[in-house]
């Protein structure tokens, strides 16, 4: 069972840093994907909170504060990614600032949740 909530926070982890790292993409150029950038059902650290953390998870605070600020950091991804379109290059990538500061809110909450459940089995 504990193998099971390592891996499953494992994926959540990496599903996150996916996100980011397409965000990063797009802002320095690289043909990505905008769908799962701009919508927060479309990537798969989203489908992860709704398959997954609100459904095995819901019973900690922290899962529904997951699930609104992983809403937030893609509203701050749809601005930067407009700017970026609207040839303010210098000032999307300087709003990355900004997401870091709601990714590692995310990573903070992820760990806080891996810990209550260990702690609770």
């Amino acid at each position: 069972m504990t193998n099971d909530l390592k891996q499953d926070f494992e994926s959540a982890f990496v599903k996150h840093l996916l996100f980011k790292s397409k965000l990063r993409s797009f802002l320095y150029g690289s043909g990505t994907s905008e769908a799962p950038i701009r919508d927060p059902q479309a990537c798969s650290f989203g489908q992860w909170i709704t398959d997954k953390a609100l459904r095995d998870y819901g019973h900690l605070p922290e899962t529904r504060e997951l699930d609104r600020v992983h809403i937030q950091m893609h509203q701050v991804a749809n601005r930067l990614m407009d700017l970026h379109q609207n040839g303010q290059q210098e000032a999307a990538i300087a709003g990355l600032a900004e997401m870091n500061r709601i990714a590692d809110h995310i990573t903070s909450l992820l760990r806080t949740m891996e810990q209550k459940l260990r702690a609770s089995r």
